[in-house]
């Protein structure tokens, strides 16, 4: 760790198990589920006043349903802190839950905080349907839209190249990288493979909080094969390599950080995971938002003056098998014995408001396990950005 005693640190870090669609949390809201966290986080350290926190830093892509009128706020209140402590949501899609982290660095790196909670949260069991207002008399047949995951209420004046859904997105760019099924499928194998031995090895259990009577990860299946998943039928387009399988599941959950100076870490008795030193995020053509992290990583890294050999942890979240494998031809430098050691998305799943944080942490957490220097996070987002962070041991 940077011996800076005023730089920004991760202090601790705290998740629920991620529920599966309909699933063991779908009946907890998801201001439950973070105010779960924070009540746990604050209870857990000694001597952290609840009113010393300056400020709730919250990711969360939907915001149509029970995550309404700024969740950080509703879930900092429902936890008990004081009415003085402020909150806001973030929403960078599949990215809210790192820029939570981001900001939260800036604040106390800049001196404007000291103590940030930061994190991010999504229940897409309960995403409502949408009825669209279309101005007309109150007789005229209402139209639904899904807020799950995804596009919905298109301008028409986007391009519809732009609109197409992620995961056929995702399959274009890995078809034309070449990128088979079968190597999809051999990626999501290795996903479960690697979280099922960190769950039982301990890694995962050693920061995610039972909640619901739900202990693990939901979407872990231990017992897939390629044979399973090479039986799955496409599912974005006729004879299309992208599938249920090799693409993230939909889920339920809830990551929360506190991010401090050393000095104050120090002062409260804490260990920090990591530090972020540095993040980055670009923009693409939003139907090319799977190769997105690759610019994201290169500029992170030219920033920083490093190099693809200087970084000893990777974590890309898996939004798709595609993304990942797009990303890493992209960036053959990459070694993939580094790459998502624990599992990924796949299989641990994603809460699109919450996973990337995940992904910041156990990448942090991963390299303070190995005693290496440098990792980074990085996550494909929807409408075309990528966003990269570089964390420190």
């Amino acid at each position: 760790m940077s011996s800076n005693l005023n730089s920004p640190v991760i202090a601790t870090a705290i998740r629920t198990p991620f529920g599966k669609y309909l699933g063991g949390l779908s009946q907890v809201r998801p201001d439950d589920l973070l105010s779960t966290l924070i009540k746990e986080l604050m209870g857990a350290i000694k001597g952290l006043q609840p009113e010393s926190i300056d400020d709730v830093i919250v990711g969360d892509a939907n915001q149509a349903g029970d995550d309404n009128r700024n969740v950080a706020r509703m879930s900092l209140l429902l936890a008990g802190l004081p009415v003085s402590v402020p909150g806001v949501t973030v929403n960078r899609l599949c990215g809210s839950s790192a820029e939570a982290l981001i900001q939260a660095s800036r604040l106390v790196r800049s001196g404007d905080a000291s103590m940030v909670l930061a994190g991010g949260v999504e229940s897409m069991s309960r995403a409502p349907w949408i009825v669209e207002r279309l101005g007309g008399p109150a007789s005229e047949v209402p139209v639904f839209n899904q807020s799950t995951v995804g596009w919905r209420l298109i301008n028409p004046a986007m391009p519809s190249k732009w609109t197409s859904s992620l995961g056929r997105c995702a399959e274009v760019v890995a078809e034309n990288f070449g990128i088979s099924r079968a190597m999809q499928d051999e990626w999501a194998l290795r996903s479960h493979s690697l979280a099922e031995s960190a769950w039982n090895s301990g890694f995962h259990s050693e920061w995610v909080l039972p909640i619901a009577e739900v202990r693990k990860d939901e979407s872990i299946r231990p017992d897939t094969s390629l044979e399973k998943l090479s039986g799955l039928k496409s599912a974005f387009s006729e004879n299309g390599s992208v599938t249920a399988g090799n693409s993230s599941p939909l889920n339920d959950g809830a990551t929360l950080t506190l991010i401090t100076d050393g000095e104050s870490a120090s002062r409260l008795n804490l260990l920090p995971i990591g530090s972020i030193v540095s993040a980055q995020v670009v923009g693409t053509e939003p139907h090319e938002f799977s190769i997105a992290p690759v610019y994201a990583i290169q500029k992170l890294l030219k920033k920083q003056g490093l190099s693809i050999s200087d970084i000893d942890v990777w974590e890309i979240n898996e939004a798709f098998a595609a993304m990942v494998l797009s990303v890493l031809h992209e960036l053959p430098e990459i070694e993939i014995a580094k790459v998502n050691v624990n599992g990924g998305a796949i299989a641990l799943g994603h809460p699109v408001g919450a996973s990337a944080a995940r992904a910041v942490i156990d990448c942090a957490r991963q390299l303070k396990r190995q005693g290496g220097r440098y990792g980074i996070a990085a996550a494909c987002i929807g409408v075309g950005q990528g966003i990269a962070v570089l964390v420190q041991n």
